[in-house]
């Protein structure tokens, strides 16, 4: 993968490990010459990781609203911005650039755009492998979800598999890339 979309909160947390993985996410995506895109926000995880990948030498798109420029204090200092007009556009964008997701601990956005991008692939409208960093266990209970979701037969076993967890970035990062996609018969 030569870009990956990160998501993640526009808060810090309570907890402070979250900012320090979003910092060593940033700083070891930098040094995997792996392209940044993200949601172009100053603030809380999302500017850890940009500020953490930029001072490292990586290359940092950041794609915001119009609207949320402002309200999000937009990072003003990234490789390149794009301003779209809605939220919608800037999920669509996000993912044309990038080659991969990786979704850090957020609130109610983050887990919009973890599902979006998994029903995108779901559909075959994208081919991206989907990772989870799950510090401290913060995706615990969501991966249980998800894992009942399959057994319960609401979710194609092979679509299970696209969305990697992992606290450890690197191996999250090499299973990610180690993906192959197959094509599901029956997507439902």
């Amino acid at each position: 993968m030569k870009s990956i979309a990160v998501y993640c909160g526009s808060n810090k947390g309570k907890r402070p490990i979250y900012a320090e993985a979003a910092a060593t996410l940033g700083n070891y995506l930098a040094t995997q010459n792996i392209d940044v895109v993200y949601g172009a926000g100053n603030v809380g995880l999302m500017g850890i990781v940009a500020d953490s990948a930029l001072e490292a030498g990586g290359r940092v798109i950041g794609v915001i609203p119009h609207f949320l420029r402002k309200w999000e204090v937009c990072h003003e200092g990234l490789s390149e911005l794009i301003i779209v007009d809605s939220m919608h556009e800037r999920k669509v964008e996000m993912t044309r650039l990038s080659q991969g997701a990786i979704i850090l601990p957020g609130g109610f956005g983050t887990l919009d755009e973890l599902f979006e991008i998994i029903t995108l692939v779901q559909l075959e409208q994208e081919q991206q492998p989907i990772g989870l960093l799950n510090v401290e266990g913060y995706y615990d209970h969501l991966i249980a979800h998800l894992d009942r979701m399959t057994e319960e037969g609401f979710v194609h076993s092979k679509h299970r598999a696209m969305v990697y967890a992992n606290a450890d970035m690197d191996k999250l990062v090499k299973d990610m890339n180690a993906h192959v996609f197959e094509k599901v018969q029956k997507w439902y």
